[in-house]
């Protein structure tokens, strides 16, 4: 994985919601430190920044570099 990569992550049974942000840290249960995060309504077509979160693995459904 690229160092700083920009990634998408869609969520478990939130077709409609995805999370955007860089990769700092995970762990075993693919628990995710992301930085620079934001909430992605696909639906609305709005965007609302998070900063730096914890998101728990058992919620990531797939993940994917965004290209940025």
């Amino acid at each position: 994985m690229k160092q700083k990569a920009r990634i998408q992550i869609w969520l478990f049974e939130q077709k409609d919601l995805r999370i955007e942000g860089r990769i700092i840290g995970f762990d075993e249960y693919m628990n995710l430190v992301l930085e620079d995060a934001e909430e992605v309504n696909i639906k609305k077509k709005s965007r609302k920044a998070l900063g730096r979160i914890l998101l728990k693995g058992d919620n990531i459904t797939l993940m994917m570099n965004t290209g940025k």
